[in-house]
């Protein structure tokens, strides 16, 4: 079995978590902050959408530049969470079927993230894969439930029940 084709059960089963989450984002509190230093609920939420996108970029290209110009603010306000939803959609699906292409040569290719032209890291893709984009992922989803907990929205089962799904 390659690469790619172990790495599509934990890729469904997180991409299907993360659209949970998403699928909860109430546009009506798009600018709500936990804090003045924290990203704002739209910024967070479209940051985590974005992660689909980062990992079809990591498996198709050989480098990414931060300052680059192939960069777009995705992080800008979302204006319904349908919407939202669409655009993660969209990359999810783009996402996986690169990745079902991914030959295990590719997986172990160094791939190199830079901002303004200055090296921050060089990685096998595989090591990009798990650590920037998927555990990157699962880490900004952990704070967005954060998030819809301080709003007081009931959080889904994602591992396992939460006290908003318990039963008994």
């Amino acid at each position: 079995m390659s690469i790619a084709l172990a790495l599509l059960p934990e890729f469904d089963a997180e991409m299907s978590n993360t659209r949970k989450v998403l699928a909860l984002v109430p546009a009506l509190h798009a600018a709500w902050k936990p804090h003045d230093k924290s990203f704002s609920l739209s910024s967070l939420a479209m940051h985590l959408a974005n992660f689909p996108n980062w990992g079809a970029m990591t498996v198709s290209e050989d480098e990414l530049d931060l300052a680059g110009a192939n960069m777009t603010d995705r992080r800008a306000p979302f204006s319904t969470t349908e919407a939202l939803l669409g655009a993660y959609d969209a990359d999810v699906s783009a996402f996986r079927e690169t990745l079902n292409h991914t030959s295990d040569d590719a997986m172990h290719e160094m791939w190199t993230l830079k901002h303004g032209g200055v090296t921050l890291f060089t990685l096998p893709r595989l090591a990009v894969l798990r650590t920037s984009v998927l555990n990157h992922m699962i880490h900004h989803r952990g704070q967005l439930t954060v998030y819809l907990r301080l709003l007081d929205v009931p959080l889904p089962d994602l591992y396992g029940p939460t006290a908003d799904t318990k039963r008994g």
